[in-house]
């Protein structure tokens, strides 16, 4: 049978999340708010300062301010998401969540050794496999997934892992 093991860490865990808000509409949306809309009204206003009034260092302010705006205030809306991702968690959580790991294919599931204890994943429960970025998605189907690190994979070969778990996935789905 084939096996990995890797670590599992708090990086990890964002990653996920950071995942979820690129798919998500809404906060794509709030993003695209904050980096366009709002810093263009205010160069805008920079524009029409030095325009009408000719008041140029004042419309160099705002355009800075402006262009500022559209850089800064998205990196910090990241870096508080981030921060509010791993706040969400008690300690037992993390505790339970990060660690070594070992995944095993059998023939009837996944089986999982985690810090929070043993489990095995029926295949007919897991939906994909997805490699996105340096990660490897192992997605289930009642919306969770098993984010495996691939740098931090410190046993076994990952591409045999995954090219078997797509074809148990594609015999039992």
């Amino acid at each position: 049978m084939l096996e990995i093991e890797y670590e599992f860490g708090d990086r990890d865990l964002v990653h996920y999340n950071e995942l979820q808000i690129d798919q998500s509409e809404n906060l794509q949306k709030k993003l695209k708010r904050n980096r366009l809309v709002f810093p263009g009204i205010l160069a805008l206003f920079g524009l029409f300062l030095w325009v009408y009034y000719s008041d140029y260092r004042t419309a160099i302010y705002i355009v800075t301010i402006s262009v500022c705006w559209a850089v800064v205030i998205p990196q910090i809306i990241i870096l508080s998401f981030r921060k509010q991702v791993l706040k969400s968690y008690t300690k037992k959580e993390k505790a339970a969540m990060f660690g070594h790991y070992t995944l095993r294919i059998d023939p009837k599931a996944l089986a999982e050794k985690s810090p929070s204890g043993k489990n095995k994943m029926p295949w007919n429960t897991i939906l994909r496999i997805e490699h996105i970025r340096d990660y490897i998605h192992i997605v289930l189907d009642n919306g969770a997934a098993l984010v495996i690190p691939i740098e931090k994979v410190t046993s076994g070969n990952v591409k045999d892992f995954t090219r078997q778990v797509k074809k148990m996935i594609d015999l039992y789905g």
